[in-house]
Formats: structure tokens, C-alpha cells, sequence
């Protein structure tokens, strides 16, 4: 990911919650999606999943994915400008 922005987690939150910094990024990830705060993409990349695999973590915890026709035509313009289509 280009530009990070780094967060201390304490390090007896790590211990407690028996999560892995990927797992609590990954959770993080999963949570803005739920709320609206991040498109399907950007969670997905933050998640560090292919598409696949974070829309199957979405399906297991019943979490409908939100993908509006402005997102899937950004997500287009991003693709050509990519050179990917």
C-alpha cells in the first residue's frame, strides 16, 4: 500500500484479543466496509485479500457487499488507467 498511516495498538490488546496485526487490520478492514466508511476495494486491499476471498469473508459473516454503479464505474476508470482492461 502506498502511504500508510501507522496506529500503536497496544501491545496487551494484541495479547487479549489473540489476534495477529494482520487479523486486527483485516477486522478493522471488514468494520469501515460495514459501516459505509470504505468502498469494497479499499477494504479489500487493506485487508490484503483478493477480491474473492474478502467477498467470501463478507458472505460468512452475512455482510452484504455494497457496490453502487458509480463505485463499478470508478472501479472501470481505475482498471483502464491501470491498463488492465
Amino acid at each position: 500500500m502506498a502511504g500508510t498511516v501507522s496506529i500503536e495498538v497496544p501491545r496487551e490488546v494484541v495479547h487479549i484479543t489473540r489476534m495477529t496485526p494482520d487479523e486486527l487490520r483485516r477486522e478493522l478492514a471488514v468494520y469501515l466496509f460495514q459501516q459505509g466508511k470504505l468502498s469494497f476495494g479499499k477494504a479489500r486491499e487493506m485487508a490484503c485479500m483478493t477480491a474473492w476471498a474478502f467477498q467470501q469473508l463478507l458472505g460468512s459473516r452475512s455482510i452484504p457487499v455494497h457496490y453502487a454503479v458509480e463505485e463499478y464505474e470508478q472501479d472501470l476508470r481505475t482498471l483502464k488507467e491501470l491498463g488492465r482492461i
